[in-house]
């Protein structure tokens, strides 16, 4: 008897969700769109976000232009950010302000659409497209709401993005000190010190031009070490200006009197 009840048991549930799924297969395929939007709300409410996306999908552009189109849109990136689709989310969260700019969701949906780029911000090694976007959409919400309670959070992703940037910025420049092309090295170091003066690698940066500078100019032939010392003098004075105390000081200092010593050899 408990095994036959059981198996009625099973049996029951698992028509219900035959039933269920034939029953959504066949909304999906009418035309019924006042039902779709119903239902589309009602699957989101119950966290069945995979069946909403689908049905927000196919009434968007039925409700496009009408009183409901707001509510669509809205519901529809924010379904997207809850399956943690982030680029799209992100996309729709712009393009909602865009579109509804006076909306009460407008503010959220212009925070959530940056915070979408941050969430889709990659490890520093890689393309930093998303991270450049949300440090965008960041800066233009702060302009916009620049007495939002979520001021202190935006500062501090933005800190945290930016130093992703930087840290991709060192990481590139530093490789060509690491394989040897200390000439590349030089110009590549000095670019990111231009793009970022307040990076804080500045004292890396600093050390590994004229650390650069200096094995180029001692690996030169006779005829250009003059000129190529000349140029690492610079760049050691540069790091000693800036960091007389610093990590590096001790091999800074016996560059510096290598280099002395060449210019005098060759001048």
């Amino acid at each position: 008897m408990k095994n036959f009840c059981t198996k009625i048991a099973v049996f029951i549930t698992v028509a219900s969700i035959v039933t269920s799924c034939s029953g959504y297969s066949k909304l999906l395929k009418g035309n019924d769109y006042d039902l779709k939007y119903t239902k589309a709300f009602e699957y989101y409410n119950l966290k069945k976000y995979d069946k909403a996306l689908q049905l927000f999908e196919q009434i968007l552009p039925v409700y496009k232009g009408m009183d409901k189109g707001e509510k669509v849109l809205y519901y529809y990136t924010m379904t997207n950010y809850l399956l943690k689709d982030y680029y799209v989310a992100g996309y729709y969260f712009r393009k909602f302000v865009q579109t509804y700019p006076h909306s009460l969701y407008a503010e959220q949906s212009m925070y959530l659409g940056a915070y979408c780029y941050y969430l889709d911000s990659p490890k520093p090694s890689l393309d930093q497209e998303s991270t450049n976007m949300a440090i965008n959409e960041f800066e233009l919400f702060l302009a916009k709401y620049p007495n939002t309670p979520k001021k202190d959070t935006c500062n501090a992703l933005l800190d945290e993005l930016r130093l992703k940037l930087q840290t991709k910025s060192f990481n590139n420049a530093h490789l060509y000190y690491q394989l040897g092309y200390y000439k590349a090295g030089v110009i590549a170091q000095k670019n990111s010190l231009k793009a970022y003066p307040d990076t804080p690698f500045r004292e890396d940066l600093l050390y590994y031009t004229a650390k650069s500078a200096y094995i180029y100019a001692d690996r030169s032939i006779d005829e250009k070490k003059y000129e190529r010392f000349l140029n690492a003098k610079s760049e050691i004075a540069d790091y000693l200006k800036a960091y007389p105390s610093g990590r590096y000081v001790k091999d800074v200092n016996k560059m510096q009197n290598n280099t002395q010593e060449n210019l005098t050899l060759y001048q």
